[in-house]
């Protein structure tokens, strides 16, 4: 049952990595790929938290915060438990034939790691401003799809880093809620005991 599925895995793999490429997406998905890489991305990441810290008022502030902790929370946990775990080898360095758009890498597979922060940011940023959501999964989705593309991830390693990294997300904004309900319930409480 196992080797049927990763039969599935790998056709899918190769229609991605081969049947759908062109010179577009050889351009835009290693570039896509490789955003945390690019410092002119990164200036934007930083005047994008600094201009919704600024602007953003409270709603603003605690969505950089719980989008922190939670970027760093799923990518230790994917990085240093999950991958480990199930000690999955990149398919650029099991397969023959795979087309590499960039540098294989040294690390493990499942799940991928682009896929679980991406996919968790954006459940995070979602859950507070909701009008954004298509824009910011369908991100998530595109950097996801580009590492299947370049050849350094199997399908089923964005599909359930995308899973795992909604789980996380959304996992960080429920425990985020909670807090914050009590601690609203007992600042009502204190003020109807000062009155």
């Amino acid at each position: 049952m196992i080797d049927f599925f990763y039969s599935i895995d790998v056709a899918v793999f190769f229609f991605i990595n081969h049947t759908i490429a062109n010179p577009l997406f050889d351009l835009l998905l290693p570039f896509i790929t490789d955003l945390n890489k690019n410092k002119a991305v990164t200036a934007i990441i930083v005047l994008w938290v600094l201009f919704v810290l600024w602007k953003g008022g409270k709603t603003g502030r605690i969505t950089v915060a719980i989008l922190l902790i939670t970027v760093i929370v799923s990518d230790q946990l994917n990085s240093s438990v999950l991958k480990g775990l199930f000690g999955r080898i990149r398919p650029c360095r099991v397969l023959q034939g795979v087309r590499m758009l960039v540098d294989c890498g040294g690390g493990l597979s499942f799940p991928s790691s682009h896929a679980v922060n991406n996919f968790a940011a954006a459940a995070v940023i979602s859950h507070f401003y909701r009008r954004q959501k298509l824009y910011w999964f369908s991100f998530a989705s595109l950097v996801a799809l580009s590492r299947t593309y370049v050849g350094v991830h199997y399908p089923s390693d964005i599909v359930a880093g995308a899973l795992i990294g909604i789980g996380i997300g959304m996992g960080m904004t429920a425990l985020w809620e909670m807090i914050n309900n009590k601690l609203e319930k007992r600042h009502l409480s204190m003020k109807v005991n000062n009155l």
